[in-house]
């Protein structure tokens, strides 16, 4: 007969012999030190205890708190008489805890520290507030900001047990959609998987896709934050919460559609950060800006900007605001919702059941304001009170929904706003859409076609004459590399047109004009029109030609 060594069995036995060497050892240290022996193997441990200490803190002390019942921890130690396992004990008696230490193996403290995995980085401290305080959190936002890395972190934490997971992989998606400035975090369920998208730089980006059972679970976390009802599944419900971040507090907006397979869920991220853009660095043309930094001085003057959800009509307003505050003016805005927070300015959100644009604005004019910002124009009740303000002293802002500055006319009248009175009131319209940057490290030169040479030209005509020194021989476009996760854009920068209402402009109102010819009409002011403004950051290499085509369209 024949042996054979079974090298992974005996490895086995010797793995057994050692752990039960081990917990003999610790056993015969406890009467030393007069503490109870406890296997932590054959015991719960309570993850709400072992947040109290820090992993770091705990590794290094050699201790963890497995359990805790009312204000009385119970404090697995090692080696009692070491001097970190004694200060981290003294530093819980300090915050008001009755420590009872007891005696336990390395593997033993092992199997607790690897539960530091389940535990949530953040706590509910009142409805629809979540406050992310773990140190691994603040470290990741500063630290993973590329896709793999977000996708690993998220892939980790789906691994563990279903019971401890809900709220960390809540916090890690919303932690990843930060760390990458996204805008908006999709979670979409189909047949037999849920898919995660975040949008960067205006582009769904796929992450990754997961198990329905962990979506279900999502569903409802998400809801519950958001101040939803969890039996309600075949309506559109919105809600938003809040993400607290050391004393920065950010507001997420839910949005839950009912969809063929499950109720999809789409998390808007109002990040301050992300919004707060100076004037100059919002890629206005020098022909507009001095329109605009003249325009904005005035004491009463109406400025409109349009564009479609998403084009930062509300940034550039904020920049606005920003740029005239002083502790002379009193500013009053009417927002859906307060995106950003500006000191020493008065900000009241809009309700739709209880506070409307117009109400809030009607207010708003009894508070003795110099300047109002209203969110957006959305009735003929609305405009009619905008107009007004901007006829009786007061300079407002507002933003409509429209294709370019020219149809801002076209919908005021829609909207049953008297021609005769657009001229009185408003001063300037302004158009803007946001195009990707290309990525600075790996933008790739090209040459331009004798036909988009002459595409060019003829676009940039009628603009003052230093457009015309404009090199036309390259353009770049994206490549991809590291630094920009492939994709071969980094950030983005708006592209704007300007209309200011003069005489030419007043005369044509009146007669109900089209876009085509009010747009026109506006030509001799020299102000560049989106799509040469466009062309004009694609030949310094801003962006791309295909990028500005996706957001615009070329006519080619």
């Amino acid at each position: 007969m024949v042996h054979t060594f079974d090298e992974e069995k005996q490895n086995r036995r010797v793995d057994e012999l050692l752990k039960k060497e081990e917990e003999e050892l610790a056993q015969t240290l406890s009467g030393k030190y007069n503490l109870q022996y406890l296997d932590l193997s054959r015991m719960s441990i309570n993850t709400d205890a072992l947040r109290l200490v820090p992993e770091e803190e705990a590794r290094a002390a050699k201790i963890a708190v497995f359990d805790i019942v009312n204000r009385k921890l119970s404090v697995a130690v090692l080696s009692p008489q070491n001097g970190k396992t004694l200060e981290s004990v003294e530093s819980l008696k300090g915050r008001g805890f009755d420590p009872t230490e007891y005696m336990v193996s390395t593997a033993s403290l092992n199997r607790a520290w690897a539960r530091y995995k389940e535990i949530s980085f953040a706590s509910e401290v009142k409805a629809g507030i979540l406050d992310i305080s773990n140190e691994d959190i603040r470290e990741f936002l500063g630290k993973t900001n590329s896709i793999p890395g977000v996708r690993a972190l998220i892939e980790e934490v789906l691994r563990m047990k279903k019971g401890f997971r809900t709220s960390r992989i809540l916090e890690i998606i919303i932690a990843g959609g930060l760390s990458m400035s996204a805008s908006d975090v999709h979670f979409e369920p189909e047949e037999s998987y849920a898919r995660l998208r975040y949008r960067l730089d205006g582009v769904l980006t796929d992450i990754l896709n997961f198990d329905l059972e962990t979506f279900a679970l999502l569903l409802s976390r998400i809801k519950l934050l958001s101040g939803l009802k969890l039996n309600l599944k075949e309506s559109a419900q919105d809600g938003r919460f809040s993400i607290k971040i050391d004393t920065n507090e950010i507001e997420i907006r839910t949005s839950i559609l009912p969809g063929a397979y499950n109720e999809s869920i789409v998390l808007r991220i109002l990040n301050p950060e992300a919004i707060s853009v100076p004037m100059g660095e919002l890629g206005i043309e020098p022909a507009l800006f001095k329109v605009l930094e003249r325009e904005i001085k005035k004491p009463t003057v109406m400025l409109l900007t349009t564009g479609p959800t998403g084009s930062g009509k509300t940034t550039t307003l904020y920049a606005f605001l920003k740029s005239i505050d002083s502790p002379g003016v009193k500013i009053i805005t009417i927002e859906d919702p307060i995106e950003y927070h500006l000191r020493g300015i008065v900000q009241t959100q809009v309700d739709p059941k209880k506070y409307t644009f117009a109400e809030g604005l009607r207010s708003a004019l009894r508070q003795d304001p110099d300047v109002i910002m209203v969110g957006e124009i959305r009735d003929s009740e609305t405009a009619e009170i905008a107009i007004n303000a901007g006829l009786t002293g007061h300079l407002v802002f507002s933003t409509l929904h429209t294709n370019n500055a020219a149809g801002a006319f076209p919908r005021l009248i829609d909207l049953g706003v008297d021609p005769k009175v657009i001229s009185s009131a408003i001063n300037v319209v302004m158009a803007q859409r946001l195009v990707r940057k290309l990525c600075k490290k790996c933008a790739k030169e090209i040459k331009i076609s004798s036909e988009m040479k002459v595409f060019m030209t003829e676009a940039l005509k009628n603009l003052h004459a230093d457009y015309e020194k404009l090199q036309r021989e390259s353009m770049w476009e994206a490549k991809g590399c590291e630094a920009c996760n492939g994709v071969g854009y980094k950030g983005r920068v708006g592209i704007f047109e300007g209309i200011v209402v003069d005489e030419n402009i007043d005369k044509i109102i009146r007669e109900s004009p089209s876009e085509r010819e009010i747009t026109k009409i506006a030509e001799p002011q020299g102000i560049p029109t989106m799509l040469q403004d466009g062309i004009i950051k694609v030949l310094r290499g801003v962006t791309s030609l295909d990028e500005l085509g996706r957001v615009i369209d070329l006519g080619l």
